[in-house]
């Protein structure tokens, strides 16, 4: 059935360009004196959706035509918004719903902002809003674009947009993401049959945070056409800047494999000023459009779940991100899953929320169950594991080297091992960002001054943008963190005091380090994680917060254990040298292979370098394995050090007991 209530869908059909930003949605058989509106507040953007008849049409009784048409604004400008309900007499009207008692108008509303402004909607427009679960209109917002609205999802890849085919009969289950200031990541089984599995913090408002502080955009806009111009080999550290162009082609490396966002800056004299714009700008774009997709990836094969559909206002049609995203998702899950993106991305919470008139719901949608099993539902394993182990038990666990990246193994026994994933947002990018942002010349600094500062200076919570009573729905309270940067309001860095700034840093990073372990560690059915590396430093606020996250989304059911031998190159080598880790004699060239992490690079102008000539001249080759053997033996040399430490350790606890 096409006409529900008030709302005529026969021969609804997108009008415009197919590459047009948030195009009208032509509905031919609607009424034209039809007066539809609803509104979706949240803590960055307020998007509209109202219907618009046929100009030439109105006033003529019983005519039929016209247009759904899509706006947003800033919701620190919410008079301006006001201001334009109030020229298009969109409050008022009779296809508005009123309110039985008094007959004062009602407007569909979702999102935070919703409960936040709903005094003001009332004073300044005389209109109720009818407050509406934000998860919920997201998912109808989907639904009502996928099922009723033809080419309205595209795939994107290579630079060209490709029409979605949508078989309705098998659209569900999907794992739709939703970018906004944070990241939701909901399992859609049917309509109105849904969950939200997870989110993350690291999301739009993150990277449009922390834009303006580096860049000075205070438009959003203006941060991706920025994006478009930049470089991002300047500040990015990759695989060639750490074993250089001849090892990598000797272990069959992607030269131009992305190793630690930001992570050139940390040994770097440059202070923020010397950097140019568009190249903290190119940077910031790939480091957390990269992270979104890898968080995707693993939920979405967690849930075993083959398509992805991403929406969001920080998308914004731009062909950067949906190239990164789609790139990253595909490069992942070797070819096996699909980035798929809606036409009006932004506006799936507004459009459902239109939905959710009583006598404008999709009740033709059909409801299917998925038998994906559950984060939390693996009946192999019961009860919390033991904090104690013997050389018999402990295999197999997770080893996760948090060095400028962060690697990730998976160790199976002695000398058996095989590298899973990484992630490029590890201690360079934490050091690298606090340079810029800060002037911390080093690590130990960075933590000194961020056991100073309050990272809710500078982050958005769910109170801040639902109130006190934060989203018990699916609980979630008003403390947590919503979005890591997302509270950053204007341009001027001298605005924020750098102590603040060095907590939000350390939450932002440590918590996504933590989330992503787990994932990872669930994929691979390990309960035991060990962390290691030389961004730990046995700082307790990093153990901490890696440790809550961890005991938060396995919900107590993952060992974290961190191994406190601090080093500087040898840190990698002194958490490898423990005799039960199962890894002896490693060398030089397994250390590069095992630890270099996978995040495909896209942005900048970083490309694999040509293989070298075969008529190399032979002093030169004799010289690049000469300081490779060289390396090799230092490396050894630390490793042998390092196992007489441990076992004069070793001798020394059971001294002791």
């Amino acid at each position: 059935m096409e006409c529900n209530g008030l709302l005529d869908l026969r021969g609804a059909e997108i009008s415009g360009d197919f590459a047009e930003r948030n195009p009208p949605i032509s509905l031919p058989s609607q009424p034209s004196d039809s007066s539809l509106l609803s509104v979706d507040i949240g803590g960055t953007l307020i998007k509209l959706v109202y219907f618009e008849g046929s100009a030439e049409l109105k006033g003529s009784r019983g005519a039929i035509g016209g247009q759904l048409k899509f706006v947003k604004f800033q919701t620190s400008r919410l008079d301006e918004c006001l201001e334009f309900i109030r020229s298009k007499g969109l409050h008022c009207g009779g296809g508005i719903a009123t309110r039985s008692t008094n007959m004062s108008m009602e407007i569909k509303a979702t999102g935070g902002g919703a409960f936040k402004f709903a005094d003001i909607f009332k004073e300044k427009l005389g209109v109720y809003l009818d407050k509406l679960d934000e998860m919920d209109t997201v998912v109808t917002g989907a639904n009502f674009l996928l099922k009723k609205i033809p080419n309205e999802s595209f795939t994107f890849m290579h630079q060209k947009r490709t029409p979605a085919d949508v078989n309705q009969k098998n659209l569900f289950p999907y794992l739709l993401v939703n970018i906004g200031s944070g990241v939701g990541m909901i399992k859609v089984m049917g309509n109105r049959n849904f969950e939200r599995v997870t989110g993350t913090h690291i999301g739009g408002g993150t990277m449009f945070g922390l834009a303006k502080l580096l860049t000075g955009c205070t438009r959003y806009d203006d941060f991706l056409q920025l994006s478009q111009q930049g470089d991002n080999l300047v500040l990015d550290l990759i695989v060639k800047d750490i074993c250089g162009e001849l090892v990598c082609q000797k272990q069959g490396l992607s030269a131009s494999t992305l190793a630690s966002s930001f992570g050139k800056v940390v040994n770097s004299r440059r202070k923020l000023s010397d950097y140019k714009a568009e190249d903290l700008a190119t940077t910031l774009l790939s480091a957390f459009t990269y992270n979104i997709a890898q968080v995707s990836f693993l939920v979405a094969s967690l849930l075993k779940l083959k398509r992805v559909y991403f929406g969001g206002s920080y998308i914004r049609g731009h062909t950067s991100t949906m190239e990164n995203i789609s790139y990253a998702i595909d490069f992942w899950s070797k070819g096996q899953m699909q980035a798929v993106f809606f036409r009006h991305e932004g506006f799936l919470g507004a459009l459902g929320a239109l939905m959710g008139n009583e006598n404008l719901r999709n009740d033709d949608s059909v409801c299917e169950d998925s038998k994906e099993s559950e984060f939390n539902n693996d009946s192999s394993h019961d009860g919390k594991l033991s904090i104690e182990h013997n050389d018999d038990d402990i295999f197999p666990y997770l080893l996760v080297n948090i060095g400028s990246g962060v690697s990730m193994i998976e160790v199976i026994g002695n000398g058996k091992f095989e590298r899973i994933i990484g992630t490029h947002l590890g201690g360079g990018t934490i050091l690298g960002l606090a340079r810029l942002l800060t002037g911390c010349t080093s690590y130990d600094e960075f933590l000194e001054l961020s056991q100073k500062g309050d990272n809710l200076a500078v982050d958005l919570t769910v109170g801040d943008i639902y109130g006190e009573q934060g989203y018990p729905k699916i609980g979630l309270p008003a403390t947590t963190t919503a979005s890591s940067f997302g509270k950053v309001t204007t341009s001027k860095l001298s605005d924020y005091k750098a102590e603040d700034l060095a907590a939000a840093l350390l939450n932002a990073f440590t918590y996504n380090i933590g989330q992503i372990s787990y994932f990872v560690a669930k994929l691979s059915g390990l309960k035991r994680i060990f962390f290691r590396g030389a961004y730990i430093c046995g700082h307790a606020k990093t153990m901490d917060k890696i440790s809550r996250a961890l005991k938060y989304w396995s919900k107590d059911q993952v060992q974290t254990t961190f191994l406190c031998h601090e080093g500087f190159m040898g840190a990698l080598g002194a958490f490898w040298s423990y005799e039960n880790m199962g890894i002896h004699d490693l060398a030089a060239n397994d250390f590069i292979k095992e630890v270099l992490l996978s995040a495909p690079y896209m942005l900048g102008k970083a490309q694999v370098s040509p293989p070298l000539k075969t008529n190399m001249n032979d002093s030169g080759l004799e010289e690049e394995v000469k300081r490779l053997r060289h390396n090799n033996a230092e490396l050894r040399d630390e490793i042998e050090r390092l196992k007489r430490e441990n076992l004069q350790l070793k001798s020394a606890f059971h001294n002791s007991n």
